[in-house]
């Protein structure tokens, strides 16, 4: 019974987030009243709004969609522009956002082919704006044109695009490529974290080394002081090695050139005891 129970709640709460996520503001031709008088204000905008951008501006639009007809506009600038369209189709438009529109949908004509006819449209109010779609049936693609209109009784032309829509295997195709991409990088990103952590097994042997270089240093430091020491006890009186050794030298030299002075041929017959030097 708790079983059931709990079925028929989750049942329950489908049905209620279903029944929430389909009011999203849409509103077709068919679903206004025919009589004007039975229509609220904000039902007669969105009337006027549809039926202007699916009568007027969306085969204004696509009249714009071979380049010649398109480079025809670089030759005005947007406020001659949006006087050309207000003066000779009775729209009011943003300059820029009629070029803008007009390169939306010259772009879109090798996705959509010729244009076969205008669907049907449908409007919502968005604050300031009314956002009208209108379908767009080419004999390559379908396309979706978006129509964004002033909230106001002059609908002026903000802003419009016309986007061609995805088939069933374009969007499984995107969806396969979005899931690829999505697993390389999460095993890349594996792979990388399993490398940083294998390098923390290398950090202790780099410790350790470090550690025995700095003890064979300390330790050869150590052997050199001995070593020192054991020429301080050796020359009580503080001469240097290589000095005595100099002086040996220089007491070898001035040995021969007596010996040379005396006209003898060895040093046998004098030792030089002591050295002292003359400014």
């Amino acid at each position: 019974m708790k079983k059931f129970l709990a079925l028929i709640g989750m049942m329950t709460c489908i049905f209620g987030l279903s029944a929430c996520g389909s009011d999203d503001g849409w509103v077709t031709m068919a679903d206004l009243p025919t009589s004007q008088y039975e229509q609220t204000y904000e039902q007669q905008k969105l009337q006027s709004a549809m039926q202007r951008a699916k009568g007027q501006l969306v085969p204004i639009l696509t009249s714009y969609m071979s380049e010649d007809s398109l480079e025809s506009l670089d030759d005005f600038t947007m406020e001659e522009i949006a006087y050309l369209v207000a003066s000779e189709m009775g729209l009011g438009v943003d300059g820029y956002a009629f070029y803008s529109a007009a390169g939306s949908f010259q772009s879109a004509a090798d996705s959509v082919g010729n244009i076969q006819r205008i669907g049907e449209a449908s409007a919502k109010i968005d604050g300031d704006q009314i956002i009208v779609h209108v379908e767009v049936i080419g004999d390559k693609k379908n396309a979706t044109a978006e129509v964004i209109l002033s909230n106001d009784m002059f609908f002026m032309l903000e802003s419009a695009a016309l986007n061609p829509e995805s088939s069933k295997g374009e969007l499984m195709i995107g969806a396969a490529l979005n899931t690829l991409i999505g697993m390389t990088t999460v095993f890349v990103v594996l792979i990388l974290i399993s490398f940083i952590i294998s390098c923390f097994r290398i950090v202790p042997k780099l410790q350790n080394s470090a550690a025995e270089r700095k003890a064979r240093q300390m330790e050869a430091s150590s052997d050199v002081k001995v070593i020192a020491q054991k020429d301080i006890a050796a020359n009580p009186a503080g001469e240097d090695i290589a000095d005595q050794a100099d002086d040996l030298e220089l007491a070898a030299v001035i040995a021969a050139a007596v010996a040379a002075y005396e006209g003898s041929a060895s040093t046998d017959g004098f030792v030089v005891r002591s050295i002292r030097r003359l400014r």
